[in-house]
């Protein structure tokens, strides 16, 4: 990966939705680093990361595989 998150954006991610505070996070700074990272790394290689997806279509239009 070329890019990381930058502070600001970091921060503001750490900031909890509604549905994460009724979960709690013990690390939000570093669950936010990381939902941005893999965001980039999926905007940097989106053919790449596309076959990885559990949310993506696959190239036939359906979903891609889910894992347990």
């Amino acid at each position: 990966m070329t890019q990381t998150p930058d502070d600001h954006d970091v921060d503001t991610r750490a900031e909890l939705l509604p549905e994460e505070q009724a979960v709690d996070s013990d690390a939000p700074q570093v669950q936010a680093e990381a939902i941005l990272e893999e965001s980039l790394e999926r905007t940097e290689d989106p053919e790449g990361t596309r076959r990885s997806s559990t949310q993506t279509p696959g190239e036939d239009g359906g979903s891609a595989p889910q894992t347990a």
